[in-house]
């Protein structure tokens, strides 16, 4: 069974700690649980100028450098509202997209780019793209993605970066959680006509209460998932190895039907509030034990002996070497099964 509620990564294969190619079964890697919605066939549909993205709804230009240039954040803003005053391609709601906009088009299956293979844009740039997502941590940066190997960090708003407009709604992803806006140099700033992620958020709305407790951890209404409440379950970093090993095992423990595993980069990604950081989630969580790193069970194919993760102070996606012992393990499992009585 798997709910919908989140997107695949797109990972199909597996990997060992050395990179090499592996059979999923048995490994309880990404590529062997495959949650999330899957993605149709063909993944786009194009048509003057444009494509829609069958998976999650939102129209994207084909043409991903349509300024040419990298740019600044606020320029990017400034570019967006041209394109709007001349009803673009037929449009007038082009935005800068959020940075869960921006991260739905990524394959992890692929790099270089990291699209879904046979994708039909053009003039991709192999760098960082600008979304209109703050850093929490640090207004005067903003949120943006390496289209090589879907990195995501954040750069300062004065530096250049490539933006690729968006247009359409969604409620395939998950609105960020950024209700505020800030200006070039980190100030708080009224939202209205900024064009930023705090003016707009774009996507499917929080629940509120968010979390839940139930008998075995902290259910997520918004995206079906249920937690671990102890965000810590080897009390320590791990090999990434290691980790999926000490899954395995608290399976093993519990006698679990359908059984914790390692959470694949979006599940991970799903915690984070982009309003908040250090931890960047959600106010009045209820887990605890809560750390710095975490491992994903999805593999980086850009290096594949490293695999990514999440920072959690920040809620930025990076890797880590697989063989070494950089992070911690928080299991997760489908919600669906626990109301089932497993």
């Amino acid at each position: 069974m798997t709910d919908e509620r989140l997107l695949r990564t797109g990972q199909f294969r597996c990997y060992g700690v050395d990179g090499r190619v592996i059979q999923c079964t048995g490994s309880s890697q990404d590529a062997e649980h495959t949650k999330g919605r899957p993605w149709p066939e063909p993944r786009f549909s194009v048509a003057g100028g444009v494509a829609t993205d069958r998976l999650t709804g939102l129209i994207w230009m084909i043409d991903a450098n349509p300024m040419e240039f990298p740019i600044g954040w606020n320029e990017a803003f400034e570019a967006i509202a041209a394109m709007n005053r001349k009803s673009a391609f037929g449009h007038r709601d082009w935005r800068v997209p959020n940075r869960r906009e921006l991260r739905s088009l990524l394959s992890h299956q692929e790099a270089r780019p990291a699209l879904p293979a046979g994708h039909p844009f053009r003039n991709l740039f192999q760098g960082w793209y600008w979304t209109s997502t703050s850093a929490a941590i640090n207004p005067a940066f903003a949120w943006y993605v390496h289209l090589a190997g879907a990195r995501m960090f954040y750069g300062e708003k004065q530096r250049f970066a490539l933006l690729w407009p968006v247009c359409g709604e969604t409620e395939v992803c998950l609105r960020t959680g950024q209700r505020r806006c800030f200006d070039e140099a980190g100030a708080e700033a009224p939202c209205r006509g900024t064009g930023q992620d705090g003016e707009f958020r774009m996507g499917r709305p929080w629940p509120d209460p968010r979390f839940r407790t139930a008998e075995e951890g902290i259910l997520d209404l918004l995206t079906g998932l249920c937690w671990k409440s102890e965000a810590d379950l080897c009390a320590g970093p791990v090999t990434w190895e290691e980790g999926l090993e000490a899954v395995r095992t608290l399976n093993h423990t519990t006698g679990s039907r359908e059984g914790w595993r390692l959470p694949n980069i979006n599940e991970l990604e799903s915690l984070v509030d982009c309003d908040r950081h250090s931890p960047a989630l959600p106010v009045l969580h209820p887990f605890r034990g809560v750390g710095e790193g975490y491992w994903s069970s999805t593999t980086s194919v850009f290096e594949p002996d490293w695999a990514w993760a999440l920072y959690m102070a920040k809620g930025a996606i990076g890797v880590g070497q697989k063989s070494g012992r950089h992070f911690r393990v928080w299991p997760v499992r489908d919600a669906a099964f626990l109301a089932a009585g497993s």
